[in-house]
């Protein structure tokens, strides 16, 4: 399996591709980054030091794994962080190439926007293009539930609510929509819930909620899930997968009180998960 990443790069931490890079190799997979950022650290730390790169610098990164003929062996693409909206056309040229040579490659679009709290934190230009040109690009979303309220313009109070905000966002272009982080007033206490949502129905995982909320889980779980959804098929499947191995990821995490995620330290999590949670029909 061949995956395109195009996303952010940090030297330290574990963020973007980062994260991605790693987890899916460990899964065997082959994996060509093509950084829109190249950062010191998250921005999170309060101060980093690096530049965005611009669209002609991904178009032609892209076209140069196209000359060597390789496009027609991608089997998805994975876009994430943007940095900037004059990326946005060369994500999407890098996707129509990747598709004109092989048709049934699938594009995950985790649409990093914002998140509960700290609500929108990237540029109005950015969420504008993830949300008018990006998700109706896509085949598959992966949200967290403050950008599924964005994206749709819905609330998502109730898991009702959240579930017709999915299946809205299926509307706009994905078939596979996966909600990553649910928390609503039927979540039961001290757990945190993940859903997806394609053509064959609705799935939800419940898991223990760690007292954690370490960058880069989000980004992490997107490639796994693209991943694991492009090897077997089958979206609930996917999901339970990408999330038990996140959730070791995150325990180990916590339990060393870690503010990077220890993705080296707990690589085993990613081909052998120590606890397994199951997505089931409701």
């Amino acid at each position: 399996m061949n995956i395109l990443s195009i996303q952010s790069h940090v030297a330290y931490g574990h963020v973007g591709n980062s994260a991605a890079v790693f987890a899916l190799q460990r899964l065997g997979v082959e994996v060509w980054p093509v950084h829109t950022v190249q950062f010191s650290n998250h921005p999170g730390y309060g101060g980093w030091r690096g530049r965005a790169f611009d669209g002609d610098l991904i178009r032609d990164t892209v076209q140069g794994i196209e000359e060597r003929g390789m496009l027609r062996s991608c089997d998805g693409v994975l876009s994430g962080y943007v940095g900037s909206a004059g990326i946005g056309p060369a994500i999407l040229d890098a996707v129509a190439r990747v598709k004109r040579s092989n048709p049934q490659a699938q594009y995950c679009c985790d649409p990093v926007i914002g998140d509960v709290g700290a609500g929108i934190y990237v540029q109005p230009d950015v969420a504008d293009f993830i949300r008018q040109q990006a998700i109706p690009a896509a085949d598959v979303a992966t949200p967290n539930l403050f950008e599924l309220g964005y994206l749709t313009g819905r609330s998502t109070r109730n898991t009702g609510e959240a579930l017709q905000a999915a299946h809205a966002l299926r509307h706009m272009g994905p078939r596979v929509v996966l909600v990553t982080s649910l928390m609503s007033d039927e979540t039961p206490e001290g757990a945190i819930e993940l859903v997806v949502c394609d053509d064959t129905g609705s799935y939800r995982l419940r898991k223990p909620k760690l007292p954690i909320a370490p960058n880069g889980a989000g980004d992490v779980i997107a490639a796994l899930f693209l991943a694991h959804l492009i090897r077997t098929g089958s979206a609930p499947e996917a999901l339970s997968c990408a999330a038990s191995s996140v959730f070791g990821i995150l325990k180990r995490t916590a339990e060393a009180g870690s503010r990077e995620i220890l993705l080296i330290e707990a690589q085993d999590e990613l081909v052998k998960p120590s606890a397994t949670f199951r997505a089931e029909s409701f």
